[in-house]
């Protein structure tokens, strides 16, 4: 078999730029990005990043600089709409970090966007902005070729999508029959800085702070390693909106609706007392801009490769946020990539299928992890919220009186080591 030596990459977001990075330290494959928008951005918030991704960005070489900008307070605190506190767990990811030496990390969506081109073009990785694909050719034993909107045709070994959750090589060639669905739940979220509040950040919000309410959960987050951007989101059950582009979710700047939001919020947080109640209210006032998200899925199942091309990340196994699995996932399935191909004599279909067969059943598990958090966030009634509290406290006392975290309890997925799995 001959070698592989180019590689096509779609999709100039984490996934994609992580994936070259790792192809490019452990094979003989030269990789070419290419990305839909004409510069590098993405949609602001901040993301959890869990152990095991973490493990693997310090693999990458690029931890450190992560670590650098986000927050790694793992903390975790449960307020009731009364004022009081529900739960608290010391460190949210304590066995995982003992077993991994990595812990948790917020972190913006933009800083971690950063860090990763900074790394890629320190590796002289070669990315073009503003390539809509509109044809994907696979050849065969000759190659895949791809073509852009702007008439440019690229020919390569194989293709990686890295094109997220509406994914246009799956669309296009992979699997066409697999759509997107909404989970039901949608997302609102801020991020609001330090200097604009009465109160000091850093003193509290203790690392990851949860409120319990009947029409959602609003959890409160520092987003910076200096504690000067605070992250705030609600997530919530809503029909699926009809305006605009829902599909992708949009930043809302105008004041009209703006103030819209913060009122629909405000109704919310208006049973939420105490001082925890005031801090969550004037957070809220202090908000400029939101960006409001319908939380998509794709259903389980779905093809990941066919010929030369092969699905990663959100463009293979879309979850719901709410297991903090999303970057990660993405992480393992680029490092399982990489060391299959290492071996430039291993039929690339033989490449696919082994990864198809290592990933899916931890995909799955993942996947079902987030679907199950994702009911607290469910609507509900008093009645219903005060079963929440009554469970999450019960499973807060069980955790500390029979130290069910020096077992693993509900940390076990985060020790996770792609690694070791053979191939």
């Amino acid at each position: 078999m001959s070698e592989y030596r180019k590689a096509i990459i779609i999709g100039g977001g984490p996934a994609g730029l992580s994936t070259a990075l790792r192809l490019q330290q452990t094979t003989n494959i030269k990789c070419h990005i290419y990305e839909l928008r004409s510069k590098p951005t993405t949609l602001g918030g901040a993301i959890g990043i869990m152990p095991n991704g973490l493990r693997l960005f310090s693999r990458l070489g690029v931890y450190e600089a992560l670590h650098a900008r986000g927050s790694s307070r793992s903390k975790l605190v449960v307020h009731s709409v009364q004022g009081r506190i529900v739960g608290e767990q010391p460190d949210l990811v304590g066995y995982a970090r003992t077993h991994t030496g990595f812990g948790y990390l917020r972190i913006k969506r933009t800083d971690l966007v950063d860090v990763l081109l900074d790394a890629v073009y320190k590796a002289q990785i070669p990315i073009s902005f503003n390539k809509r694909l509109t044809a994907i050719d696979d050849n065969g034993g000759s190659g895949v070729t791809v073509t852009f909107s702007d008439g440019s045709v690229v020919k390569a070994d194989m293709l990686i999508a890295c094109d997220g959750i509406h994914s246009c090589v799956r669309r296009l060639y992979v699997d066409p029959g697999q759509r997107p669905e909404y989970s039901g739940l949608s997302g609102l979220s801020s991020l609001v800085p330090a200097s604009k509040l009465s109160f000091s950040p850093a003193v509290h919000v203790s690392g990851i702070d949860v409120t319990l309410t009947e029409k959602g959960m609003v959890m409160t987050m520092l987003a910076t390693a200096a504690g000067d951007e605070v992250a705030w989101g609600l997530s919530q059950e809503v029909p699926l909106p009809d305006a605009r582009d829902s599909r992708d979710g949009w930043e809302v700047y105008q004041q009209k609706d703006v103030n819209e939001f913060k009122w629909n919020m405000h109704q919310i947080l208006e049973k939420v007392h105490g001082d925890w109640g005031d801090l969550l209210r004037e957070l809220l006032d202090k908000t400029d801009v939101m960006k409001f998200y319908p939380i998509y899925r794709l259903p389980l199942g779905g093809a990941w490769y066919k010929g030369r091309c092969v699905l990663l990340g959100d463009a293979a196994h879309a979850m719901q946020p709410h297991a903090g699995q999303g970057v990660s996932m993405a992480l393992e399935d680029t490092f399982l990539l990489a060391r299959l191909l290492q071996d430039p004599n291993r039929p690339l279909v033989e490449v696919y299928k082994k990864f198809d067969e290592v990933r899916r059943p931890r995909v799955d598990e993942m996947y079902n992890l987030a679907a199950r958090n994702a009911g607290v966030r469910k609507t509900t009634g008093p009645w219903g919220l005060w079963s929440k509290e009554i469970m999450y406290g019960m499973a807060f006392w069980a955790s500390w009186a029979l130290g069910l975290e020096k077992w693993g309890w509900g940390e076990k997925h985060l020790a996770y080591d792609i690694d070791a799995e053979e191939i």
